[in-house]
């Protein structure tokens, strides 16, 4: 974790290390991985958990923004996988869980940034497979839907300029049904229990959802031609086409 001094509960636990890691910093990565190893011998499990939603009206969103979503939610996640597959390679063994979301198959409104960086998620995910499942390693893609934890608090960056008026009906109307659909978040134990499945699965399975709103969503979406799609989520946000 970024902050492990911090921790009031997880360094408590047997078996368990604590070790530093913030995928913006590369040097993080090559430590954490190297502290595990030496702890436990072997690493079995990649979770790439790191992420946030940069959501807003994209004229109003800086260059830094931009690219800080992409650091965290991409190239952190390509670098952290990257620093581990040499321990993977040699073992010939390993499982990559990687978290898109059901945001990486569908897109929202005002969702530009956090959208185009989860449907690279997949697509990298999906094309490593390939590449790893020849060397014994196993790449799984969890999508989650809406989830009860602080993903709309510090790891939520919204952006807007009031002073661009032709997008404040949209914000509105955005705004007012996200906290909608946050009312019904699955819980977090939930999801891990996913995340578990994922990560202890012997099959070709890639994909997993995760949360009854991921399930239902991705079902419609599987089922329905673009037009008929984006007709339905501007009507769910009160949108004009």
């Amino acid at each position: 974790m970024r902050s492990p001094h911090a921790e009031t509960e997880l360094n408590t636990l047997d078996n368990v290390l604590v070790a530093r890691l913030d995928v913006e910093e590369l040097s993080s990565i090559t430590s954490a991985i190297t502290a595990g190893i030496d702890a436990f011998g072997q690493i079995d499990v990649l979770l790439n958990n790191a992420g946030y939603g940069a959501y807003g009206v994209l004229e109003a969103t800086s260059s830094d923004e931009i690219r800080r979503q992409f650091d965290v939610n991409l190239f952190g996640m390509i670098e952290t996988t990257k620093a581990l597959l040499p321990h993977f390679r040699h073992h010939r063994s390993g499982t990559i869980v990687n978290i898109s979301s059901m945001g990486g198959r569908v897109a929202f409104p005002l969702g530009t940034l956090y959208h185009s960086s989860k449907y690279a998620v997949e697509g990298f995910s999906e094309a490593l497979a390939y590449e790893l499942a020849p060397i014994g390693v196993r790449v799984k893609i969890v999508e989650p839907g809406q989830i009860a934890t602080d993903s709309a608090g510090r790891s939520l960056a919204f952006s807007n300029d009031e002073t661009l008026a032709e997008y404040q009906p949209t914000v509105a109307q955005v705004m007012k049904v996200f906290g909608e659909l946050t009312a019904g978040a699955s819980p977090a134990d939930a999801i891990a229990a996913v995340v578990y499945a994922a990560a202890t699965d012997t099959t070709d399975r890639l994909r997993f959802e995760a949360g009854e709103d991921a399930q239902q969503l991705l079902a419609i979406r599987r089922k329905t031609d673009d037009a008929a799609f984006t007709a339905s989520i501007n009507e769910q946000f009160g949108l004009q086409a």
